[in-house]
């Protein structure tokens, strides 16, 4: 479970996998911002950071990479202490266990899928876990191919396969997989969730789409403004509404169409379309693009919009 608390406020729990306070300015496009952010985070979970752009989500993770430096705070990961204002300790990034995927793959071109992830190994490492992450990640047929002859979502699980090679305690995934079409985007969650859980790592994901973060997520830290606005589960984030019925899902609507004297909602779900009857009521607040909450109740789906 993580436990959340303000940068003043004293931690009483148990040494926790990661502790991290940080304060630091932020340029934005509203304008300069100050970071302010405190959690702890136990071994083996995942954590997702969600929040509109430029709430400080993509620093904290480069905080806790070493590629950004902090006015004052304090990270120690597993036991290890990476950065202290207070003592001036700052380990680089080089020195961090950790692995880090972007959207953009950053894989090398010239070398080929297998030699991508025999890069990532540390001098003395058994080659074998190339091997096995080839299998895992169902990398077999593609392991001599180079980058350029992969599709986005091959591409992404190289790169998912080359940051577990380092053996990282902490892996950071800023938003993966929001470039990838829905269906390989669903395959590619799949992937994250075996590696996560077959190299027992501790992750924190940057994801906007609530379907990915219900599907993945342990606990969710909401951002604005460089401040935690909300935290728990993703249940108790984001499902405010309390219905009694035999499911939930969330989704994005994708259409509203009018039809008699109702309207019919389309909710991309996952793989699947859900489609919701609503009066014109219910969706006077409700817009493409939303996400939202469909729910039974009373046998009826009725929609929620997701604040």
């Amino acid at each position: 479970m993580t436990r959340f608390h303000s940068t003043t406020g004293p931690a009483s729990a148990p040494t926790p996998m990661i502790s991290f306070r940080a304060t630091k300015m932020l340029d934005t496009t509203r304008g300069r911002q100050e970071l302010d952010v405190s959690f702890e985070l136990e071994k083996g979970r995942i954590l997702t950071l969600y929040g509109p752009s430029g709430a400080g989500k993509t620093t904290l993770l480069r905080i806790l990479s070493g590629l950004t430096d902090i006015t004052a705070g304090r990270v120690e990961v597993d036991g290890e202490l990476w950065c202290d204002t207070s003592r001036d300790i700052n380990i680089p990034a080089h020195k961090r266990s950790i692995g880090l995927v972007f959207q953009d793959f950053a894989l090398f071109p010239h070398l080929t899928v297998k030699q991508n992830l025999e890069y990532a190994l540390q001098k003395g490492d058994d080659k074998s876990l190339v091997k096995e992450l080839i299998t895992l990640m169902e990398l077999g047929t593609l392991q001599d191919n180079r980058p350029a002859q992969l599709s986005g979502g091959q591409q992404q699980r190289v790169a998912l396969a080359r940051a577990i090679a380092r053996r990282p305690r902490l892996l950071l995934l800023d938003e993966p997989l929001s470039a990838l079409d829905d269906d390989m985007r669903f395959r590619l969650q799949d992937y994250i969730l075996t590696a996560h859980r077959h190299y027992q790592l501790t992750t924190i994901l940057v994801s906007h789409y609530l379907p990915e973060i219900f599907r993945l997520s342990d606990e969710v830290i909401c951002l604005d403004k460089g401040r935690v606005i909300n935290t728990g589960s993703p249940g108790d984030v984001f499902l405010r509404e309390k219905t009694s019925g035999k499911f939930r899902i969330m989704g994005e609507i994708v259409d509203i169409t009018p039809s008699d004297i109702v309207f019919i909602v389309s909710v991309l779900a996952a793989n699947d379309i859900v489609k919701v009857i609503a009066t014109s009521e219910e969706i006077a607040t409700l817009r493409i693009g939303d996400k939202v909450m469909v729910a039974s109740k009373a046998f009826n789906p009725v929609i929620y919009k997701v604040e």
